[in-house]
């Protein structure tokens, strides 16, 4: 593994941890923006990654999924539904959003595939037999109901 590898997983999760913190209830007033939720999965059988990630609310043709070089990033925007009136309670988050998510082995970016059902966007990553290319690969979402 090369020392930059190293230090770019570092900055990865000092950001995530920055990130984390923010949820802390007494930070959430002062936060804006939407920040969904992800896990990610590592199966056997075959060998892949499961990223799951929580995106209700969030217009599928809205969302770009792009993986390179051990990282998934999952972008796009949560907007707020155009209603009139005053609000009396405010706490859902609306707005633009990236995840970046370190993955903790090489994939095969060019079988991969994603689906969006019932607010959940779940991007499959089948683990690499060899060493891939350092491409950029963007993922079309399929299964979109």
């Amino acid at each position: 593994m090369r020392k930059r590898d190293d230090i770019d997983r570092l900055h990865d999760e000092i950001r995530e941890l920055v990130d984390d913190l923010w949820q802390v209830p007494r930070f959430v007033a002062g936060r804006r923006g939407f920040r969904p939720n992800v896990d990610c999965i590592r199966s056997d059988d075959p060998p892949a990654l499961h990223v799951i990630v929580e995106l209700p609310g969030v217009d599928p043709a809205s969302i770009r999924v792009v993986a390179a070089d051990r990282v998934l990033v999952v972008a796009g925007e949560r907007c707020r539904p155009p209603l009139n009136g005053r609000y009396q309670q405010m706490e859902l988050e609306y707005g633009a959003f990236q995840r970046r998510i370190s993955l903790t082995e090489p994939v095969d970016t060019a079988a991969a595939n994603a689906r969006y059902e019932q607010g959940l966007l779940v991007v499959e990553l089948p683990i690499a037999k060899k060493a891939p290319q350092r491409a950029r690969v963007t993922i079309s979402i399929g299964g979109v109901r």
